[in-house]
């Protein structure tokens, strides 16, 4: 079982970092394919989606920085 050390120095690992910035990379592409007219029957459940994507990364984002 991981010691609570253990987690945050896993959250300060640099691919802990490049994976958030993917994931940004991958909302705003999801952005630009709502904002586009894609997937119109699904638009809010997708734009629901993202707005708590962005909310997370932004968390998660603050984490790696800590």
């Amino acid at each position: 079982m991981p010691m609570a050390s253990d987690a945050s120095s896993t959250a300060s690992d640099p691919s802990t970092a490049a994976l958030i910035e993917a994931l940004k990379a991958d909302r705003l592409w999801l952005l630009r394919q709502i904002d586009a007219g894609r997937w119109p029957q699904w638009r809010l459940d997708l734009a629901a989606l993202e707005r708590e994507l962005g909310q997370l990364l932004d968390q998660a984002s603050e984490r790696v920085g800590e």
